[in-house]
C-alpha cells in the first residue's frame, strides 16, 4: 500500500449538501488537484448526469461520456485522459460511473474527483472499481478520489431504489468487520484497528439514524458513512473492513442470477445471511429492522429468488474471493447442511 494512503487516507475535501455541485469548478481549479486547469468531465449514459454537468460553469472542461461498466471502457477513456495530458477528472454519476472513471484517472495518473448523483453503494470513495469482463466482473484496486462531492439535490432526483441501496452497503460492514474478527482468530490474520473502527463508526451511524430517504439529515448521514467505508478500505489496503462472507454471497448471485438485485441490495441480504450464521440474534435483530423499515430486501423470495438457488449462491460464495477467509470457509457447509441453514433462515426472517 503506498505509504502516502496510509498517512492521507482522508480525501481533500468532502462536500455534502445541497448546491454542492456549483463549487466542484473551484474545486478543479484548485492548484493541488490541477495546476494549469486542463480538466475533463465523465457522465454516465443517463441524462441525469448531462444536466448535472451542464451545471456547472466549466465550458473549458472536455465531457466524455461513459457508456457502460466494463474494463474495456474504462481503459479506453484512460487513453484518453492520457493522450489529452488531463490534469484531473471528475467522474459524475452513479457507482458504474464512478468507477469506470476511477480505473481511467489510476490508468493515466491523474487525480480524480468523485461526484454522486445516488448513494447506491460505497464505491464512491473506496480505493477499487467493480467492472464487468468477458469472464462477469471483478474488482480492481486504483487510487481513491482525491475529493468526493455528493449534491443531495442530485440524490434526492435519483431512484428511490439506488438511493436505499446504499444502506445495505453501509450496514454490511458490520457483519465483514465480524468475518475480519473470524479470520484473526483462526488464521491470525492481522486487524487494522483504525480500518474497524471508520468502517464499524459508517456502519453504526446508519443503524441507528432515525428518518428515511426523503430528509436531508439521513441522506448526509449515509453519504458519509459511505465516504468513511471507503477510507476505511484505503487505510486497510484492501476492502476487507467492508467485505466478508456477506460480499462473496453478493458476487456469487450476481455472477449466477444477474440482475436478482442491486449491490447494496445483495450486500443487505448476504451480511444479514451470515450474521444469522454467526448465531449473532441481538445484531440478526437490529440488521433486520433497518433492512425492512427501508423496505429493502432481507430474504431470497425478496430477490426474487427461491431458497435452492439462493443455497446454491452460497456454495459458490468462498470461490469468488479466493484467499478470503470468512464465516462461509469457517462452516465449510455441505449443500445439504446450506440448504438446511437457508430454510431456517427464511422462516426465521419471515418470522
Amino acid at each position: 500500500m503506498p505509504l502516502l494512503a496510509r498517512l492521507l487516507p482522508a480525501p481533500l475535501t468532502v462536500d455534502v449538501r445541497r448546491g454542492a455541485i456549483a463549487d466542484l469548478a473551484a474545486l478543479l481549479a484548485d492548484r493541488r488537484i490541477a495546476t494549469e486547469g486542463r480538466v475533463a468531465v465523465a457522465v454516465g449514459p443517463s441524462e441525469h448526469g448531462e444536466r448535472v454537468a451542464a451545471r456547472l460553469d466549466m465550458d473549458e472542461a472536455e465531457l466524455f461520456r461513459v457508456e457502460d461498466a466494463t474494463v474495456d471502457t474504462a481503459v479506453s477513456l484512460g487513453k484518453k485522459l492520457r493522450a489529452g495530458a488531463y490534469e484531473a477528472v471528475a467522474g459524475i454519476g452513479g457507482g458504474r460511473t464512478i468507477d469506470v472513471t476511477k480505473f481511467a484517472a489510476n490508468m493515466a495518473g491523474i487525480p480524480m474527483v468523485s461526484v454522486a448523483t445516488n448513494l447506491s453503494h460505497d464505491g464512491i470513495a473506496a480505493p477499487t472499481s467493480s467492472l464487468e469482463h468477458e469472464s462477469g466482473k471483478g474488482s480492481y484496486g486504483v487510487a481513491p478520489p482525491v475529493a468526493v462531492i455528493v449534491d443531495l439535490d442530485s440524490v434526492h432526483a435519483a431512484p428511490d431504489r439506488l438511493v436505499r441501496a446504499g444502506i445495505g452497503d453501509a450496514v454490511s460492514n458490520l457483519s465483514a468487520i465480524a468475518d475480519w474478527e473470524v479470520a484473526a482468530a483462526d488464521n491470525g490474520e492481522r486487524i487494522d484497528g483504525l480500518a474497524v473502527t471508520l468502517a464499524r463508526s459508517a456502519a453504526q451511524a446508519v443503524l441507528h439514524q432515525p428518518g428515511t430517504i426523503a430528509s436531508d439529515e439521513f441522506l448526509t448521514v449515509l453519504a458519509e458513512a459511505l465516504i468513511l467505508s471507503g477510507m476505511a478500505m484505503t487505510v486497510a489496503g484492501s476492502s476487507r473492513p467492508c467485505s466478508g462472507g456477506d460480499h462473496e454471497i453478493l458476487h456469487a448471485i450476481d455472477k449466477l442470477y444477474p440482475g436478482a438485485g442491486t449491490h447494496g441490495e445483495l450486500a443487505g441480504v448476504g451480511a444479514l445471511f451470515c450474521t444469522y450464521l454467526r448465531g449473532d440474534t441481538g445484531q440478526v435483530g437490529l440488521v433486520s429492522a433497518c433492512l425492512a423499515r427501508h423496505n429493502l430486501p432481507r430474504s431470497p423470495g425478496d430477490l426474487g429468488l427461491s431458497a435452492a438457488e439462493f443455497t446454491k449462491a452460497v456454495m459458490c460464495a468462498p470461490g469468488t474471493r479466493p484467499g478470503r477467509y470468512t464465516i462461509l470457509e469457517r462452516l465449510a457447509l455441505t449443500e445439504a447442511q446450506a440448504g438446511a441453514r437457508v430454510e431456517e433462515y427464511v422462516r426465521s426472517v419471515a418470522g
